[in-house]
């Protein structure tokens, strides 16, 4: 009797997702990962059918239905007239995954990471999730190009996460067995959440620790250099994308940083790397002196006067020296020059 109890207990306290049947898509995958993530839809069953009356006793409802509510929890992003975006400066039209993303996407961040919602991390976190993962299955789903219509691509991608969902499917002349196609969906959600898990954890705990270092190496600055124009690393960290972001939020100066040198922890030896005009430009702000560009080794160090001479790239973006001393150096004449 005990057992019966706890099993009726479970079936009424069950969560119940409902999505499409049949052919099956990344977005739905994923928005199926992603409720399953959250505290309320954690260890969920899942419903695949077009049916209203099936639909009508799930608990949720993503890409399906018609409707958008979240209200009533209902999320389907294909009928006539819906425009919804992410917002925060994104305008591509949103998926079922965009939309579960959008509404449940910080409690999933939350619960991955361990840091409370409130923490401004998640917020961090939650928008670069959807720049770099989600935007591009909502515009796959929803048919929008990633080029302008007189813009041809020189080759062509199938290998990304909506086209390996797509490839689960049943091929054209293989079973659609209901059961069958199910169980492919159940694959391609776990496919779906684990590079979405495998993302988040980067950027949490690799992306973002960059961000507190190199505030701290900014703060530091106009004490390698009193214009605070020079920003020194003792370690190599991703650092473009971060001081461009915290430049827009005015968290730091705007344009005062012209190089940064960090040691090249391969080769042993130091690099000095001229900020570009913008996180994705080979256009420097300042670019390494144009007298030294191309040279390298012996000449380099004569030529500069600047011992431990390594390179200094013929555009002037980077350069080496075998000490930081060195390094140093090349980044402070390169200020004056």
């Amino acid at each position: 009797m005990a057992d019966f109890e706890q099993a009726a207990k479970r079936q009424k306290t069950t969560k119940v997702i409902g999505t499409h049947n049949g052919t099956f898509h990344c977005d739905e995958a994923l928005a199926v990962f992603l409720l399953r993530q959250t505290d309320v839809y954690r260890d969920a069953d899942v419903k695949r059918s077009r049916d209203p009356a099936v639909l009508s006793t799930c608990d949720i409802v993503v890409d399906v239905g018609a409707v958008y509510d979240e209200s009533k929890q209902l999320f389907d992003h294909h009928q006539r007239g819906f425009t919804e975006v992410f917002g925060h400066g994104f305008n591509t039209k949103l998926s079922s995954a965009g939309l579960v993303y959008k509404h449940f996407g910080k409690d999933v961040i939350a619960n991955v990471t361990q840091l409370p919602v409130s923490d401004p991390k998640i917020d961090v976190l939650w928008l670069k999730m959807y720049r770099e993962f989600i935007e591009a299955i909502d515009a796959i789903d929803n048919g929008i190009s990633q080029y302008d219509a007189d813009a041809k691509p020189r080759y062509r991608s199938r290998t990304d996460l909506s086209a390996r969902v797509g490839h689960l499917n049943p091929w054209w002349n293989e079973s659609t067995d209901a059961q069958a196609v199910d169980e492919r969906f159940a694959k391609a959600s776990t496919l779906t959440g684990e590079e979405f898990l495998g993302r988040l954890r980067y950027y949490a705990n690799a992306w973002l620790p960059a961000r507190d270092l190199l505030v701290s190496a900014i703060e530091k600055s106009k004490t390698v250099d009193p214009s605070g124009r020079i920003i020194l690393f003792e370690q190599f960290l991703p650092w473009k994308e971060h001081l461009f972001e915290l430049e827009a939020e005015q968290r730091v100066p705007a344009n005062q940083a012209i190089y940064v040198v960090y040691p090249d922890e391969t080769a042993g030896n130091w690099r000095i790397q001229a900020v570009p005009v913008s996180s994705e430009s080979f256009e420097s702000r300042k670019a390494l002196p144009e007298a030294w560009r191309g040279l390298r080794d012996d000449e380099l160090s004569k030529t500069s006067g600047i011992d431990g001479g390594i390179f200094i790239h013929a555009s002037g973006f980077i350069g080496g020296n075998n000490t930081k001393e060195g390094a140093l150096a090349i980044a402070k004449a390169g200020l004056s020059m």
